[in-house]
């Protein structure tokens, strides 16, 4: 079974990875790159901060670096060590002369699982549960998805590696988000029982927000106040402007790089 999985792997990215150009040679070099989403990543901690509290937003940006330093080093420490599955681009490897690799790069001697999906998967899943909002997750899935792509065409991993990071990496994300609500709650109780809002209950799209605002304080079915209400507005279109502002981003540095691709 182990066999047959390891040739299924190998004609899926050789198939795939055969399929290239000079454009996308640039583009996926480019796009596969950490520094250039910068802005993008910029937008998020701008999402935190201005709908949440700071102190909740401290404990959501504490729980999504937790969240990739562990998916790294879960995969880069403790996974491709243990596996010792070489990248079909290393040249130790039987089909590296059958690999498409661009400007020679090839990376390190293993790729199981690939850190690349693994942390991009982690930082998606924990962003689009912290948003909610249909669109943003659209967007950000497919970044995940295009990015894992871009290390199967530059010819670093297979797309088992792939497949199996952007799981570790939704885990990791999944957990370390819920635990992020359950901090937040348990930290900031006191706070929330001494000066916060009083309890109230709300519809279920207004919960999440409610909570990320007064992490101690219980849902009951009583009338929320009028300012809590237009707090609980305002975080919305916060999360509205900023998510969109973070697709703006992303859009012009794909700009960036369809355009230096094509000059390239």
């Amino acid at each position: 079974m182990i066999e047959f999985l390891d040739n299924l792997d190998t004609s899926i990215f050789l198939a795939v990875n055969g399929a290239n150009s000079p454009f996308f040679d640039s583009f996926m070099t480019m796009f596969t790159g950490r520094f250039i989403w910068i802005p993008m990543y910029a937008m998020i901690l701008w999402i935190l901060f201005r709908s949440c509290r700071w102190q909740t937003a401290t404990v959501y940006l504490l729980s999504l670096v937790c969240a990739i330093v562990l998916t790294d080093q879960v995969c880069a420490s403790v996974i491709r060590p243990a596996v010792e599955r070489l990248r079909p681009s290393n040249i130790e490897n039987s089909i590296s002369g059958m690999a498409y690799i661009v400007n020679g790069y090839r990376g390190g001697s293993y790729g199981f699982p690939s850190c690349h999906a693994a942390n991009s998967f982690a930082l998606t899943v924990f962003v689009a549960l912290f948003v909610r909002r249909r669109a943003f997750t659209v967007f950000i899935v497919g970044w995940a998805l295009l990015n894992s792509y871009s290390r199967l065409y530059l010819g670093v991993h297979y797309p088992g590696d792939l497949l199996v990071g952007a799981i570790i990496g939704s885990l990791f994300g999944f957990v370390c988000y819920h635990a992020a609500r359950l901090s937040a709650g348990r930290l900031l109780e006191p706070q929330a029982a001494s000066g916060g809002h009083q309890t109230i209950g709300v519809l279920d799209s207004s919960r999440v927000i409610l909570k990320q605002l007064t992490p101690g304080a219980a849902l009951r079915s009583l009338t929320p106040s009028a300012s809590l209400l237009r707090e609980i507005s305002t975080v919305r279109i916060y999360r509205l402007v900023a998510s969109d502002l973070m697709i703006a981003a992303f859009a012009l540095t794909l700009a960036v790089i369809v355009i230096a691709s094509i000059l390239n």
